[in-house]
């Protein structure tokens, strides 16, 4: 276990070892044997606000992705649509608030990271910021969008960090419900009728790239990627992963009997790697910075939700602080 003979513990009890010193050490030793990092070991504070950032984003993204999809749980064609889009949406804040969990124990509470979301000083996927016009758009977000979210995070499984890796052992095994979902929805469309198909198959082209973008941006002009790599925190790069996702919605889709709309998908059989077209970053960068088509109004109705729920929040607190009271009487 990470937690066990730390130098760090050891220099605490005074063998006249810097504790910073001692604490980096263990830390690197830590990374180097591909090991678990606790909340209670010592950590570099860069280490810290990486993950902070890191799992708020992730938090954030589960609170904001619950809307295009709670928007369509009544509007689902059936009884039975209407009961698995609403799991699904449940799991979505279960997840949130698993990864809320993770990043409080780096010692941040929820009730910041929830206030920096709504001050606009926050991120989360840039996916969230577009919108679901149609029921076929479901099937897109289950297939695409939660597809890339499992790439991506499957990963995060062998973090370094442990809350965080543990929570995600659990958030893609739901996840991987969310993507057959999904597909199975595209499936059923897809072998529709024509006008049913034709929808399927524009869901696709309109979630297809912003999919691709939720990797994050190239290798090249990623701040956060590399030394997320050197802490084990990541595992894979922005662009492999994305490359990785491209090989396997490019094998897919030919279930679908529909198409990606990228006419630059191909294998190379010379390096063994699946190419895709250049994606419109100048489209990522305007999203992130709240130009999107839809982040004023994921905003706004986040911020309604928050207010509307003040009500819970308070009888939630006085009745822990009358539980703690009676505690101390007992």
């Amino acid at each position: 276990m990470a937690t066990q003979h730390s130098p760090l513990l050891a220099a605490e009890n005074g063998d006249g070892q810097d504790p910073a010193v001692a604490g980096q050490a263990y830390f690197d030793q830590i990374i180097e044997d591909d090991s678990r990092v606790e909340p209670r070991d010592w950590m570099p504070d860069a280490y810290r606000k990486t993950l902070i950032r890191q799992i708020s984003q992730h938090a954030h993204s589960e609170i904001i992705g619950m809307q295009p999809e709670g928007n369509w749980i009544s509007r689902a064609p059936s009884l039975k649509r209407k009961a698995i889009l609403m799991a699904k949406v449940q799991d979505e804040a279960g997840h949130g608030l698993y990864l809320y969990s993770a990043a409080e124990t780096l010692g941040t509470p929820r009730e910041v990271l929830n206030d920096q979301l709504l001050a606009g000083k926050a991120r989360y996927s840039s996916i969230f910021n577009y919108p679901a016009r149609s029921w076929a758009d479901m099937g897109a977000i289950g297939w695409l969008v939660d597809g890339a979210a499992i790439c991506n995070q499957v990963p995060l499984c062998r973090a370094s960090y442990g809350p965080y890796a543990r929570a995600m052992v659990r958030v893609c095994k739901e996840e991987s419900f969310h993507q057959r979902q999904g597909f199975e929805i595209l499936l059923e469309l897809a072998n529709g009728t024509p006008a049913q198909k034709q929808m399927a198959q524009e869901a696709i082209n309109g979630m297809y790239a912003p999919a691709l973008m939720m990797f994050g941006p190239p290798d090249s002009d990623s701040a956060h990627s590399s030394q997320s790599m050197a802490w084990n925190i990541k595992r894979f790069s922005n662009d492999e992963l994305r490359q990785r996702f491209v090989g396997m919605i490019a094998e897919q889709v030919k279930v679908l009997g529909l198409t990606l709309p990228d006419d630059d998908i191909r294998f190379n059989k010379d390096t063994g790697k699946w190419e895709y077209g250049e994606l419109d970053w100048q489209e990522f960068n305007e999203v992130l910075a709240g130009r999107g088509p839809c982040n004023a109004q994921r905003m706004e109705r986040r911020r309604e939700a928050h207010e509307n729920g003040a009500w819970v929040r308070e009888a939630a607190a006085a009745f822990a602080a009358k539980r703690a009271q009676k505690e101390q009487v007992a």
